[in-house]
């Protein structure tokens, strides 16, 4: 499984950017799928994800400004209301089954390879 992210870029406080991820891997079980950032100097949060294509879970600094969405394959996170300290990498994230002969197999984990939000002015 391959994660490409789309949609970063440079916005000013106040404004939105949408950005999406799609996984490739036919036939493939995702358990998981969400978003995590990684600003300068700090370690790596969650964002929001979607836990069995049904359950969401957000950050706190993000309830009410980003919402996370899912379809076939890929994940999407619409970022409204964007503060400075909203700036970061911000990285998809899957955590995955593939099938097996005996049903599927024990879970996986896969990284995008980041796209960066810059808020500012």
């Amino acid at each position: 499984v391959q994660l490409v992210e789309s949609g970063g870029g440079l916005v000013q406080p106040g404004g939105s950017l949408r950005l999406s991820c799609v996984a490739s891997g036919s036939a493939v079980k995702f358990d998981i799928m969400g978003w995590y950032r990684q600003a300068p100097g700090k370690e790596r949060e969650l964002v929001a994800n979607i836990v069995a294509e049904a359950n969401v879970n957000y950050a706190e600094s993000v309830k009410g400004r980003f919402t996370i969405s899912n379809g076939k394959n890929t994940v999407t996170l619409q970022m409204n209301m964007l503060e400075p300290e909203d700036t970061a990498v911000y990285f998809c994230n899957a955590k995955f089954r593939v099938p097996t002969i005996e049903g599927y197999s024990r879970q996986f984990e896969e990284w995008g390879q980041g796209t960066l939000v810059t808020v500012s002015e």
